[in-house]
């Protein structure tokens, strides 16, 4: 497992701080994001602390030495801590000044929350008093080694948290005391005594009072969370490949704990909710950074107008912005701001400590935001010359345009307000109240819409946060693990309601006498951050503005045609609202479910001969061709793809007693006949037996009837609107040339027929889907009566690897975890086979007809990976579910921006 090559004479550590900087931001790679930003930050010469970054190919070096740290790499640590010695006048672990340290983790790609850090290491029983001594504060002293107890036990020791905040609540008790800050010397004291006792009692060794083994410890412990459970399903939700490792950033303490001169924050440059360009955060006077992102504490703003803000929307007792209570440091923050956004052209996500009123930057990456901010961010920027459309189309995650096509609450509700909170994630959802990662996994693997409740999340609670619609908390800010995970993922989200009361134990929340227990409704509206009881109406998103400036300046650019999967008026006419060019799959058997049609249809199937047969279906011609009527209508001239029927005759038959007795005595016959012509039909594989175009082969009755309903169709619309319709015909599950040769003579023979009887012309086209890998192989001669290919990239999946897709979402779940697979096959296109066919079929197909049109209906038509595998290749369509469609117009920008 994670098997690597090291580069040859590759640097282990890397050195930052004021005037030192041995990497930049290019080399995120190999020193993760944040090891990389804090090297650029320290070239542009920003107050950052002393450190050196451990590269992401140390972690993976860790892995392959069974994870033990290397020799070689110790001895780089030792150079690096005494080159920053020497520099500071500190020594680690020793002296009258103690040089303290935080271990952080830092993969290439942001992970928020999923890996660990811990924070001021180097404290022992002997350090602390030095420590004491040179602040002449031993109340910090004794609340950083408390902090470092807890957390190292936590992150090192594998202690549970718990443990350690129950000491914590004892003494609180004990001494009546409410905030952590009330804590005096003495208190932390005995705190200390008791964390150590809790240590010894856990792990039945004394705390380990050895600085460099302290490090040592907190490095391993840093690179093993990059295989903890939350991080690998953060990878698999996020396709992270395991490879990639992670980066460990060892960095001097400062300290935002030391008194009411120091603070610490996380910042934006620009609002992550919104896009608007104000200075948007958070700080807490006396804390450290945990505070502000485990939400503690409720944090204050930065500016005078988002405390103003917070006053009118949620309570009057907010405390002072930073920007009053710190203004020289504000400034210096807000100057720190603007470098920041023209040097990077992006929005950042800040991280900052106040010492003792001097300013010390701790972090910078591109801030996670929603897609609304997303795209105003990026408007703006054209706007104001930092970057051009081209670069604006790239920094818009395509998947997250999701966010802004689906309903949101209708303003008119009635619904009584429930309690409000911080709008920490917009969007709207409703769903059944859970208070468990566990549970809200399991409600919605159920098919229920949840709301996960908690008092604060925390990284362990990812699953349960995916699974979930929306998430409400009674603690946090803004830039809480809940607010900034949520932001990510695209899930609405309520943060900081204090006014709830959880009972975990009775699975109730309670607010003003009003109490809701697990499983009733509720809706969350985090635009404004309002929770109501009950479900709400909801109305669909105006997408204009932004939304429509980028989706312009996307079509500019790409040269793949984006169609639409869709056989019903009202999805046509979505897919055509969002932009589709066309339909690439029409699935003509969903048209034969409706009760009016489902009797018909199983008629035709139970009949005994062709003519029993042809008469049932005279009875589905005139349903099926008023369906393509309102089709070609509605798409308006634009390509339509028509697929045969493809599914087994047998999924169109009764289940169950009562529904063989109902069809028996509508169709008059007998219920025993029914029985034995369902067991006659049974296969064991059905999804590789008799369907597709072996049935249309062995009931070619069946193909003409569809093909006169799709000519005929096409007539009347050409006829009554002026509008000629372009029929693609297509023809499922082909293996054999001489299965579609045969089948084309059909449909020819049948449409030629439809034309001269109406006395009109209609252009159409026979083509196939290719979705076996024998079509691929064969695709020079299949395409001698194909003139476009369709790739079934479902089915192509399914019968590339011999996965079942119904079947194995366990254990490929299981396989991304265990770096078996980097991604599920069919969520993203798998490049190496799957692509490799495709590749196969392409240049094949072209050979015996250089013009063949050339498309994918597969679900991967909407996966913005895939589109850029069809981009590369040249495939002239993608065709996705409507409410995909503009996501795979912007894939398709983004991937000739790559590729050209």
């Amino acid at each position: 497992m994670l098997k690597h090559q090291t580069s040859n004479n590759q640097k282990n550590v890397y050195l930052f701080g004021p005037n030192i900087s041995e990497g930049n931001a290019n080399m995120r790679n190999l020193l993760g994001g944040k090891g990389a930003n804090l090297a650029e930050m320290s070239k542009l010469g920003l107050p950052v602390p002393y450190g050196f970054t451990i590269s992401t190919e140390m972690c993976m070096s860790y892995y392959d030495n069974h994870c033990q740290l290397s020799d070689n790499l110790k001895n780089d640590i030792t150079q690096a801590i005494r080159q920053i010695e020497k520099i500071v006048g500190q020594n680690f672990g020793d002296g009258d000044n103690p040089l303290l340290f935080s271990v952080r983790s830092g993969a290439r790609v942001s992970m928020p929350g999923m890996m660990d850090t811990v924070l001021n290491l180097g404290l022992n029983d002997n350090t602390v008093k030095t420590l004491a001594k040179a602040t002449n504060n031993s109340k910090f002293a004794y609340d950083s080694y408390r902090r470092f107890l807890q957390i190292f036990g936590d992150v090192v020791l594998h202690i549970d948290h718990d443990d350690f905040e129950h000491i914590l609540e004892l003494h609180k008790e004990q001494h009546h005391i409410i905030e952590d800050s009330d804590l005096t010397a003495d208190i932390l004291q005995e705190i200390v005594v008791d964390y150590k006792a809790l240590i010894k009692e856990k792990t039945s060794h004394d705390f380990v009072q050895s600085p460099w083994e302290q490090l040592w410890l907190a490095i391993e412990a840093v690179f093993n969370s990059w295989t903890i459970q939350r991080a690998k399903t953060y990878r698999v939700l996020h396709n992270i490949p395991e490879s990639w490792g992670t980066a460990v950033n060892v960095q001097m303490m400062v300290f935002g704990n030391m008194g009411d001169d120091c603070a610490t924050g996380v910042a934006f440059t620009r609002d992550p909710s919104t896009g608007e360009n104000a200075f948007y955060g958070e700080f807490l006077v006396n804390a450290q950074g945990e505070d502000v992102v485990a939400g503690i504490r409720t944090p204050q703003p930065l500016t005078i107008i988002a405390a103003e803000k917070q006053k009118n929307t949620k309570k009057p007792s907010v405390k002072k912005s930073m920007q009053e209570a710190m203004p020289d440091v504000f400034e210096q923050l807000n100057n720190v701001r603007k470098i920041l956004e023209q040097h990077y052209r992006d929005m950042q996500d800040i991280e900052f400590t106040v010492q003792q009123g001097t300013l010390y930057m701790l972090q910078t990456r591109n801030g996670k935001r929603t897609s609304q901010a997303s795209l105003k961010i990026a408007c703006d920027m054209v706007d104001e010359g930092l970057i051009d459309k081209k670069e604006a189309i790239t920094r818009i995650d395509a998947n997250h345009l999701d966010q802004l096509l689906h309903p949101c609450l209708d303003p008119s509700n009635k619904n009584d307000i429930f309690v409000k909170g911080l709008p920490a994630s917009p969007g709207a959802a409703c769903g059944k109240i859970c208070f468990t990662a566990d549970e809200a996994e399991d409600m919605a693997k159920a098919g229920h819409h949840v709301i996960l409740v908690r008092h604060e999340t925390s990284p362990e609670d990812i699953h349960g946060m995916h699974a979930a619609k929306a998430i409400l908390t009674a603690r946090g800010g803004m830039t809480s693990h809940a607010a900034v995970v949520a932001r990510g993922m695209g899930r609405p989200c309520v943060c900081g309601a204090s006014d709830i009361s959880i009972d975990q134990t009775a699975k109730t929340i309670t607010v003003n006498g009003i109490t809701l227990h697990a499983g009733d409704i509720i809706t969350i509206d985090g635009a404004n951050g309002t929770v109501y009881i009950g479900k709400i109406a909801m109305i669909q998103p105006d997408l204009s503005g932004d939304f429509m400036r980028l989706m312009s300046w996307a079509d500019d650019i790409r040269k793949t045609k984006i169609r639409t999967n869709a056989e019903t008026p009202e999805d046509c006419a979505t897919a055509r609202k969002f932009g589709a060019e066309g339909i690439g799959l029409c699935r003509t058997e969903h048209m034969f479910f409706d009760s009016d049609r489902i009797t018909p249809m199983r008629a035709m199937i139970l009949s005994e001969n062709e003519d029993q047969r042809r008469d049932a279906l005279q009875k589905l011609l005139p349903m099926q061709q008023k369906d393509f009527e309102e089709i070609f209508a509605i798409m308006h001239g634009l390509p339509v793809t028509i697929r045969l029927l493809d599914p087994p005759l047998h999924e169109f038959l009764p289940r169950g007693d009562q529904e063989i007795s109902d069809i028996a005595k509508s169709l008059n016959i007998h219920k025993d006949f029914i029985i034995q012509r369902i067991a006659q039909l049974h296969e064991n594989n059905p999804m590789l037996g008799h369907r597709g175009c072996r049935l249309l082969n062995s009931y070619p009755e069946i193909c003409e009837m569809q093909v006169e309903a799709i000519i005929a169709a096409a007539i009347h619309v050409k006829k009554s609107t002026g509008h000629a319709p372009l029929c693609e015909i297509m023809v499922p599950l082909v293996a054999m040339q001489s299965e579609l040769k045969r089948l084309r003579h059909i449909i020819t023979k049948k449409a030629e027929d439809i034309m001269h009887r109406d006395n009109c012309i209609i252009d159409y086209q026979i083509g196939t889907m290719i979705e076996l890998p024998r079509a691929a192989l064969q695709a020079e001669a299949i395409a001698q009566d194909a003139e476009f290919f369709s790739f079934g990239t479902n089915d192509l999946t399914q019968t590339t690897f011999g996965f079942s897709r119904d079947d194995t979402v366990e254990f490929l779940k299981n396989y991304q975890q265990l770096g078996i697979l980097e991604t599920d096959p069919f969520t993203s296109l798998d490049r190496d086979g799957v692509g490799e066919i495709m590749k196969i079929a392409i240049e094949r197909g072209h050979k015996s007809r250089p013009d063949i049109k050339l498309g994918i209906c597969g679900e991967h038509g909407g996966d913005p990976a895939s589109i850029d595998f069809c981009v590369e290749n040249n495939l002239d369509y993608v065709s996705c579910s409507p409410y995909r469609v503009p996501i795979a117009r912007l894939a398709a920008a983004q991937a000739v921006i790559k590729y050209y």
